[in-house]
């Protein structure tokens, strides 16, 4: 048993390991002199995994969906800003495609996490 609720779910779970890729392609930015995708890549990032970890302090159901959503709509930022590396030519295809498709399945996940929460 985790010491928080959000280390007991797999929403969190995989969040951080989004987070992670996402957190090299931030830091390989930095080293390339692109100082502002990196720091906005790293804010809608962590933006997720706290978002989640946050709102499963909730009171309630209501709250924790309400932080959640925020969680979600952090993965669509993060998504955003991939697709716009890849256009400007910073990341590869292949790359682009492997971190937009994981971060399309959390969202999805965290969408029906939500549900779950709002129908009990």
């Amino acid at each position: 048993m985790a010491s928080f609720r959000f280390q007991d779910l797999d929403i969190w779970k995989e969040s951080i390991l989004v987070s992670n890729m996402l957190f090299k392609v931030a830091h390989n930015l930095r080293n390339e002199k692109f100082y502002s995708f990196s720091d906005q890549l790293l804010r809608a990032t962590l933006s997720i995994t706290n978002n989640i970890a946050e709102g499963s302090g909730s009171s309630s159901n209501k709250d924790f969906a309400n932080y959640l959503n925020i969680a979600r709509k952090s993965t669509f930022e993060c998504a955003n800003i991939i697709i716009i590396l890849h256009e400007c030519h910073l990341i590869e295809f292949d790359e682009k495609e492997r971190l937009v498709g994981l971060l399309k399945e959390l969202s999805k996940r965290i969408y029906y996490f939500r549900k779950t929460l709002l129908s009990e």
